[in-house]
């Protein structure tokens, strides 16, 4: 595992790792402290069962609504009762460490499903606000990185809430998570946010649309790391980006308490407040 970081400025803290030592970094439920790692991988899988069923029991919905041809390519609105034309909307990536083996296929479908929801004329809202967890906030985090101006499109991103992501892929190369992936050091540095940021010198489109990036407390120094160091670039590359450390959470309670009015992410994010929402709720593997 010889050779520089993500930018080519030197060699990177995660290459002085061992393979067992990245493994355990970047295996999330081995961090959980309040259960068995198995046992929090259930409760998250619950949890998300749980909210979706609530969610379509309690709010107006569309569901599976095709936004191309691939089966996969799906997604599920949901509204509140009171809905009305200056709502924003609040669009969630799930994490799952992108088991499809599709890695670029995967961020490329959420452009394209963007690009959809904006030439949807029923689709009228006040703005879209963008959270992705875990694996999620990479997808995220392309999107945030996209050149918009070459799709044709203008899209009124208004804000991203970035939460226990990975920005450098590298490190995962080397670990089993890579398995159904197959991804080579050249692949992962191109799928890279932290790339896109320090090489590609990608340029905000909107200097103005505020990024928070969320570390939970008791995430693995890996996840802390990376958070850190992403946040940092965007704000050398001109973002108005933040950075909070959640206290008393793990990397799966981080994103189970947005189930929760009070809870302080929800707030931010405004995941709580009504707001029209899209959720995709196909559960891919944790680990």
């Amino acid at each position: 595992m010889d050779g520089a970081g993500v930018g080519g400025g030197g060699e990177a803290a995660w290459r002085k790792l061992s393979a067992e030592e990245l493994e355990n970094q970047y295996a999330p439920s081995r961090w959980v402290i309040r259960m068995g790692a198995e046992e929090a991988l259930r409760t998250y899988k619950q949890i998300g069962i749980e909210a979706t069923r609530k969610a379509r029991d309690t709010c107006r919905s569309q569901l599976h609504v095709p936004y191309g041809d691939g089966d996969g390519e799906k997604m599920d609105f949901y509204f509140p009762d009171q809905a009305s034309e200056a709502l924003p909307f609040f669009v969630f990536f799930h994490g799952g460490y992108w088991q499809s083996g599709r890695l670029q296929g995967q961020w490329a479908l959420w452009e394209e499903s963007l690009r959809w929801m904006l030439t949807q004329p029923v689709l009228l809202f006040r703005g879209i606000y963008l959270c992705g967890h875990s694996a999620g906030a990479h997808l995220a985090a392309m999107v945030l990185l996209t050149n918009w101006t070459k799709h044709g499109v203008t899209p009124n991103l208004r804000g991203f809430f970035l939460v226990s992501g990975v920005y450098d892929l590298q490190p995962l190369v080397f670990t089993s998570q890579n398995a159904p992936l197959l991804m080579t050091l050249e692949d992962a540095q191109r799928n890279s946010p932290q790339w896109h940021l320090e090489v590609a010198r990608a340029q905000p489109v909107d200097p103005a649309c505020p990024v928070l990036v969320a570390v939970g407390q008791h995430d693995s120094p890996e996840f802390h790391r990376q958070s850190r160091e992403f946040q940092q670039a965007l704000c050398r590359g001109g973002w108005r980006a933040s950075f909070e450390e959640l206290r008393d959470v793990d990397h799966f309670e981080i994103i189970e308490n947005l189930t929760q009015k009070d809870d302080a992410l929800t707030q931010t994010s405004g995941a709580g407040d009504g707001a029209q929402g899209l959720w995709h709720a196909r559960q891919v593997p944790y680990h």
